[in-house]
C-alpha cells in the first residue's frame, strides 16, 4: 500500500484507559470502554476480584478486562472513540497484552448449569464510524491458548477513516457449534503511525536461493535401433471420471435445481473465504470447466441473528466472493450470477445453534444449460 504522506507528519492516536483500570466488578467494563454485547446478555467484566474464580494478577496497573464467548452463540465486545481518526491509506502499529484464564466459571446459557468458560477464543479488532461500529476488520489473532500474559502485535491498514475501535472476543473459525471461552486484555498501546513500506516488508519471507543444479552425467551411447524391432503399442489412457457438482451427477441436474454447498467457510461476519473452502470451490470450478453449457447462480444465506440490512449485505458479499473466486480461476462471468437472500429462506429452525448453522449457507442454483 502506498501513501504520499510523510512518516512523522501524523500524530500518534491514543486510547482512553488503555490499561483497563477501574474498580474490579462483574458485568461492568472498565471506564472509557462501551459495552457492545447482546441486549439480553451481561456486559464484560473488570478483573480481578475473584468473580467467576478469575484471580490472575494484572500485567499492568491493578485491573484488566475479561470477555467471553458463550454456547448460545453470543459473544462480548467493547468500543471507544479514538483521540483522532485513523486515516485511510496510512499504516499503524498496535500492541496489547492477552491471556486466557485457567478458570472462568459461570452458568452455561445453553444448558442452564455451571460451566468453565476456558475453550480458547480469538480477539478481533475493528475500525468503525461510530461506537461499536464494525465497518472493517483491522486485525485478529489465532486462538489465545496462553495462560501467561503475552504481547500480541497488530498492523493496521485502514481503507477508510475510522474514529472508533472495537475489541471483540470470538470463536475459533470454522466451528460447528458455539462454545464457552474467555480472553483477558491488558496494557493496550497507542496506535502509532509507521511507514507502510516497512509494514509490508516485515510480512515477506525471504526465499532460499535455488540450489545449483548437479552436473549431468555423460550418457552412454545408445545402440542403433534395429529396423525389425517391433514398436510397442501406445497405452490407452484411462477415461476420466465424470466431475460432479457437489456430489450431484450432470445427468441428474435440471433447470431451477438448488444444491447446497458443503465445506464452504468464511471468516466470521465477513465475506473473506477461508482456506478450508478451496477444495469445495475447486470442485465447482472443475465441473463448470468440464460442462461449459451450464450457467449458475450463487446464493448466500444467513441465520436470523443479524438485522435484515446486515444479513442482506453479508449474504450478498459472500455469494459475490464465491463468484469472484471462480471467475478469477477462468470461468466466464456471463455464466455466473450471485444473489444474497439474507435470512428470508431458512431451511431449519433458528431457535437452536444447530439450526442456525444450517441456515447460514451457500447454495448453487442451475439457471440453464445455454451457458
Amino acid at each position: 500500500m502506498f501513501t504520499t504522506q510523510l512518516y512523522g507528519q501524523t500524530d500518534t492516536i491514543y486510547l482512553t484507559n488503555p490499561s483497563f483500570e477501574d474498580f474490579p466488578q462483574p458485568s461492568h467494563p472498565p471506564r472509557g470502554w462501551t459495552d457492545c454485547g447482546w441486549p439480553l446478555e451481561s456486559p464484560p467484566d473488570t478483573h480481578p476480584a475473584g468473580n467467576f474464580e478469575v484471580v490472575k494478577p494484572a500485567y499492568d496497573g491493578a485491573t484488566y478486562l475479561g470477555m467471553v464467548v458463550r454456547d448460545n452463540e453470543t459473544w462480548e465486545s467493547v468500543s471507544q472513540r479514538l483521540s483522532q481518526p485513523m486515516k485511510a491509506g496510512n499504516c499503524y502499529s498496535f500492541t496489547i497484552m492477552l491471556a486466557r484464564s485457567e478458570l472462568y466459571v459461570s452458568v452455561s446459557q445453553a444448558r442452564g448449569e455451571d460451566a468453565n468458560y476456558t475453550t480458547p477464543v480469538k480477539l478481533k479488532i475493528y475500525g468503525g464510524l461510530n461506537a461499536c461500529g464494525r465497518n472493517e476488520i483491522l486485525g485478529e489473532t489465532k486462538e489465545i491458548v496462553n495462560h501467561r500474559w503475552v504481547e500480541y502485535k497488530f498492523k493496521f491498514e485502514p481503507s477508510e477513516d475510522f474514529s472508533y475501535i472495537t475489541l471483540e472476543a470470538f470463536y475459533k473459525t470454522p466451528t460447528l457449534f458455539p462454545y464457552n471461552g474467555n480472553v483477558l486484555l491488558d496494557k493496550a498501546s497507542a496506535i502509532v503511525p509507521v511507514p507502510c513500506e516497512e509494514l509490508v516488508a516485515t510480512n515477506e519471507d525471504i526465499p532460499e536461493p535455488d540450489p545449483k543444479p548437479a552436473p549431468k552425467k555423460p550418457q552412454p551411447p545408445k545402440p542403433d535401433p534395429k529396423k525389425n524391432d517391433p514398436v510397442p503399442p501406445k497405452s490407452t489412457p484411462e477415461p476420466k471420471k465424470d466431475v460432479t457438482l457437489a456430489g450431484v451427477e450432470r445427468a441428474e441436474l435440471k433447470e431451477g435445481q438448488v444444491i447446497q454447498l458443503k465445506n464452504v467457510y468464511f471468516k466470521a461476519d465477513s465475506s473473506s473465504i477461508t482456506a478450508e473452502s478451496y477444495e469445495a470451490l475447486n470442485n465447482i470450478y472443475d465441473f463448470l470447466s468440464t460442462n461449459k453449457d451450464v450457467a449458475i447462480e450463487i446464493g448466500g444465506h444467513t441465520n436470523s441473528k443479524p438485522s435484515h440490512d446486515f444479513a442482506d449485505n453479508l449474504s450478498n458479499e459472500r455469494a459475490k466472493s464465491v463468484m469472484t473466486y471462480l471467475v478469477n480461476k477462468g470461468i466466464d462471468p456471463k455464466r455466473i450470477k450471485y444473489k444474497g437472500y439474507g435470512k428470508r429462506n431458512p431451511i431449519s429452525t433458528n431457535s437452536t445453534p444447530e439450526g442456525r448453522k444450517l441456515n447460514q449457507r451457500v447454495e448453487i442454483k442451475i439457471l440453464n444449460f445455454n451457458g
